[in-house]
């Protein structure tokens, strides 16, 4: 195939929402989070990034109580809050054989 080809692409991928994109990722979640997030911290921030970075949507803002709840099976380890959010999210790896699961080829 030349470079000048266009490959016809199936409507329905082009269609496809993030949820659809994030259901087929496989993972095998751990009974222990791999993700803290300071309240204190997390509260003082005006911004609240954390809320609106993760692609998986793993944060969310409590009303009532006005605390971050994690929903850490949600990770993709991208580490976007990592770096975003360092001075009240503590984010490290899942613990090894739990996660993300990757396939390779």
């Amino acid at each position: 195939m030349s470079d000048d080809q266009v490959v016809p692409v199936e409507e329905s991928k082009l269609k496809a929402t993030i949820e659809d994109k994030l259901f087929l990722v496989k993972y095998k979640p751990d009974k222990e989070s791999h993700i803290e997030v300071d309240q204190a911290k997390f509260k003082a921030d005006t911004l609240k990034a954390v809320l609106y970075i993760c692609p998986a949507k793993t944060y969310e803002l409590n009303e009532e109580t006005g605390e971050c709840m994690v929903a850490f099976e949600n990770c993709l380890e991208c580490g976007t809050c990592r770096i975003a959010c360092s001075e009240y999210v503590e984010w490290k790896y899942p613990r090894g054989g739990f996660g993300v699961q990757f396939r390779f080829g």
